[in-house]
Order: structure tokens, then C-alpha cells, then sequence
């Protein structure tokens, strides 16, 4: 059981969460900290004090003074006006994992929102309410203002669900479920509004996928060491603990691991070759700058997670200071790193299976025997290649950018949003990249029997060859392909 605004989340804990497998409540601690906040902006509310967001207007506009009368309806204008995205709906699990991560944040009690107004959030959740959120009109800051607010309209009964894969207006839902639309009050709409959930569910899911990408990277790899008869000795531990990087030391261990008892790697120990291309020898160093960016965002994921970031912060019944946790730089600037991590494995994968098909230390050319009537692997290389190259032109860091906006009043923003599309788009075109090299690898070991590899190669080994025989002859390989993509997406190798 998982107690919003009270225990930890992690990356596991959210999706666990949204895939239902893990319960979350609100405790008593935590309600009376959501009621006693409230309190507190009741009080600022009713003051004749200036309160950004609670008696004034939003923005360039927060000189204007709102009177309490008009306090409801400054707060449904505010998610009116700003749920402006454009574009595909996010995927629903998207949706999900922002509400979670808002009620998360909403329930530390310095938001000032009613706990009402989380129940009906938690109750879209464990219902799987989820409402329609375009993917694009975020400048991740003030926090993913048109995302969150097209998340929230149904609680007033505005905006639509995804119930299967039907879009019904969120007022029909809400009667079906015999809810009533909610009114909302003072503070609530910007502190629904305000944060970087939009930029966080994107971080969290990214994080998930390539957490798994990583270890089928070196999966991919020992494979196609396997299949071009390269050797283990640049994995060795004296090596790397001449330059301890975690990643590198771990990925040289996994290596190690991953080729123990391989007699094919063994049978050539001793032949003339005396080193093998980077693509093959530097997969510690590679794969391991990789991990270490995996690690860097994943910790800054775990912070911001637990991280009140909507604005104006509420710290007592005088006093709520107009900040800027809601930025979403912190968090942008780590997915654009983690892009460049994320596309190195796809640039190095592409090397590998080139160097599969180039025909030497007893490979035929184009993995073929029948070359010349027959293309064999000539052609998927083009495709990771087309892969590797998109994944290149997506690796410009949207957070090196900012656009003013908000007359001037949000003159620097972070750009977060398209860093985390991005950052996923990317760990998508892998999957297909790494899928590619696992097909060329499988039939590069074709040609190394009768020698025996190790037992978690000739495992995997076996998993491809039940879906996707050996190439004899030319066929159409776009089904073979398919095919690993998909034992890739569904997680199907053994990876440790």
C-alpha cells in the first residue's frame, strides 16, 4: 500500500500504480495536512493582501486585483483558457502516470487544494477515467500549463475520457458515474495547472523502456561478439578498474557474464587477430557513458517525483511565496542527455551489424552463402542506418531553447515537453535498431557451429530461431523483422 504525500515514489511504484498491481490511499497524516492548507488559503483568499493566483489574475495579468465573489470563476476560466494543445492524444498510461504523480504532489499539503478535489482525481484513476491530453502545446513552464489543464477540465465536466478506445465527453462520463461536475475555488485551478507532471510521466515511462534497452544492448552485443568471433578480453575487471566509471564497470562485468564458457569466443584465443573495432571492444566504454546518463535522470526523476512543483507554494495563512518550482529545466536538460545516451546505442548497434555482413574471419558476405543470386542481410543495415540517422536528427536539446511567452512575464521556459517526447521517440527507434542486430547476430552464429556459446547466448539464440528461421534463400524479410521488434517490445529475451 502506497500513502500519497507520505511514502516515496519510485519509477516501479508508479507504474505498478497505474498498472493496478499497487494500491495507493490517502492516510490521515496526509489528509490533515490537504485540510489544513486549505484552511490557510481560505485565509489568504478572504485577505486584502496581494496573493498571486488566489485574489489576482495570472501572469502579466497579476496586478489585477479578484474579488472573492469572482474567485470560481477565475479558476474554471483558467483551464478553459488554457487547455490549447494540439496534436495526437497521449497514451493513456501517459494520462495515468500524470495524475498519480499530481495527486502525489497535490497531497504534501502546501498546494492549498481541496481534498475533494483529490478524491475525484484518485477516483479517475482507479477507475481508469482518463482524460484526452494533446501531446503538444507544453513550453515546460509555467510547469506543462495546456497538458494539465486538458487533464483536469473533466473534473469540471469539460474536456473528454478515453473510455476503451472511444473519446466521450467528459460530461456524459461524469453523469454515468453519478458524478457531478466540480466547482472549483480559490487556488485550486492554478495548483492543478502548475507543475511538470506532462514532463515527469514521459521521464518515468522513458526510463522504464530504456532501463530494459540498456541490458538487451549488451545482450545485442555479446551476440554479435559471438557471431564475429571477437574477444572477451576487453572486458576483464584489471581493465576497468584502471578507470572505475559505474557504468563501464558494470557493463564490462555484464559482458564478462554474458560470454562465460563460451567455447566459440575460447576456440580463437590464440589466433592473429589483435584487436577487434570499436564497435565490438569499446562496449563498456559505450554502453557504460550510456547507463551513467540512465542513472543521472533516473535520480532527478526519483527528486522531482516527490517534489511539490505548483505555484504560488503555501507556507502559512500570511504568506504563500510566487516561486518557480514549477520549471521544468531540471528535468529537461537530463532527458536531452539522456537522448544522446539513448541514440548512442542505436549508433553503435548499426556498426555492429555492419560489420556482420562485411564478410570476414570466416562470415560469408551479407551473411549469405548464396551471394550474388541471393542479397541476404545486404538491406536491413540500411534500416538502422535510416534509424540511427533520424534518432541523430532528434538529439537537438529542446532545453537549450526558450521562446518568451506570457507578455514577457515567462520570458525564459525550459522546453521539457519535447525533450520527453523526444526522449521516448528515440528509445523507440532502438527497440527497432536493436531488434535488427539480434536478427543479424542470430544468423552470424550460424556459420560458429559446431562450437557451443554461452549458456544465456544459445538461450536467446533459441527464442529467435522459434520465431524466425535461419535465411537460406531470399525472402521477404519486413515479417522477420516485425517479429523481433515485437519479441524486443513484449521483453521476451533473457537478459541476465
Amino acid at each position: 500500500m502506497f500513502a500519497y504525500g507520505i511514502d516515496k515514489l519510485t519509477v516501479d511504484k508508479v507504474l505498478a500504480i497505474a498498472n493496478g498491481s499497487f494500491k495507493a490511499t490517502l492516510t490521515e497524516q496526509a489528509i490533515k495536512s490537504i485540510n489544513d492548507c486549505r484552511e490557510k488559503v481560505e485565509t489568504l483568499a478572504n485577505s486584502t493582501k496581494p496573493m498571486y493566483g488566489i485574489n489576482t489574475g495570472f501572469g502579466p495579468l497579476c496586478d489585477v486585483k479578484i474579488s472573492l465573489e469572482e474567485t470560481s470563476l477565475l479558476q474554471k476560466n483558467l483551464l478553459i483558457t488554457h487547455a490549447v494543445g494540439v496534436g495526437e492524444p497521449i497514451a493513456k498510461e501517459l494520462s495515468k502516470i500524470m495524475m498519480i504523480c499530481k495527486v502525489h504532489a497535490l497531497s504534501h499539503g502546501f498546494s492549498g487544494i481541496r481534498l475533494h478535489v483529490i478524491e475525484r482525481i484518485m477516483y479517475f484513476i482507479e477507475n481508469d477515467l482518463l482524460p484526452i491530453v494533446p501531446e503538444q502545446g507544453s513550453v515546460g513552464a509555467s510547469g506543462d500549463l495546456a497538458p494539465l489543464a486538458h487533464l483536469f477540465l473533466p473534473l469540471m465536466g469539460e474536456g473528454e475520457f478515453r473510455i476503451g478506445e472511444d473519446i466521450v465527453p467528459a460530461k456524459a462520463v461524469l453523469k454515468s458515474h453519478n458524478l457531478k461536475p466540480i466547482e472549483l475555488q480559490a487556488k485550486e485551478g492554478l495548483a492543478l495547472i502548475n507543475g511538470t507532471q506532462f514532463i515527469l510521466a514521459h521521464a518515468i515511462v522513458g526510463l522504464k523502456k530504456m532501463e530494459y534497452l540498456l541490458d538487451l544492448a549488451d545482450v545485442c552485443g555479446a551476440m554479435s561478439i559471438e557471431g564475429y568471433q571477437g574477444s572477451s578480453a576487453p572486458f576483464r575487471d584489471e581493465l576497468h578498474k584502471l578507470r572505475p566509471f559505474r557504468g563501464t564497470v558494470e557493463v564490462a562485468e555484464r559482458m564478462t557474464m554474458l560470454l562465460y564458457k563460451s567455447q566459440n569466443v575460447d576456440s580463437h584465443e590464440n589466433c592473429e587477430r589483435v584487436q577487434d573495432p570499436y564497435s565490438m571492444r569499446c562496449i563498456p566504454q559505450v554502453h557504460g557513458a550510456s547507463r551513467n546518463a540512465y542513472y543521472h535522470l533516473l535520480k532527478l526523476t526519483k527528486i522531482e517525483m516527490n517534489s511539490v512543483t505548483d505555484n504560488p507554494i503555501v507556507l502559512s495563512e500570511t504568506e504563500a511565496i510566487s516561486g518557480g518550482n514549477f520549471h521544468g529545466q531540471p528535468l529537461a536538460m537530463a532527458l536531452d542527455y539522456c537522448s544522446i545516451a539513448a541514440a548512442e546505442l542505436g549508433n553503435i548497434s548499426d556498426r555492429r551489424c555492419y560489420l556482420l555482413i562485411e564478410g570476414k574471419f570466416g562470415l560469408p558476405r551479407l551473411l549469405t552463402t548464396g551471394g550474388g543470386l541471393n542479397s541476404g542481410f545486404m538491406i536491413p543495415q540500411y534500416t538502422t542506418a535510416a534509424l540511427v540517422t533520424e534518432n541523430k536528427s532528434l538529439c537537438f536539446p529542446p532545453s537549450a531553447d526558450s521562446i518568451p511567452t506570457s507578455l514577457g512575464q515567462e520570458d525564459h521556459v525550459s522546453m521539457g515537453s519535447i525533450s520527453g517526447r523526444k526522449f521516448n521517440q528515440i528509445l523507440g527507434n532502438i527497440e527497432k535498431v536493436l531488434a535488427i542486430e539480434l536478427m543479424y547476430s542470430a544468423q552470424a552464429l550460424e556459420f560458429r557451429r559446431p562450437n557451443t556459446f554461452s549458456d544465456i547466448i544459445e538461450e536467446n539464440h533459441k527464442i529467435i530461431r522459434k520465431q524466425v528461421p535461419k535465411l537460406e534463400n531470399d525472402r521477404i524479410l519486413k515479417n522477420d523483422i516485425n517479429t523481433m521488434i515485437e519479441l524486443v517490445k513484449i521483453k521476451a529475451f533473457n537478459l541476465r
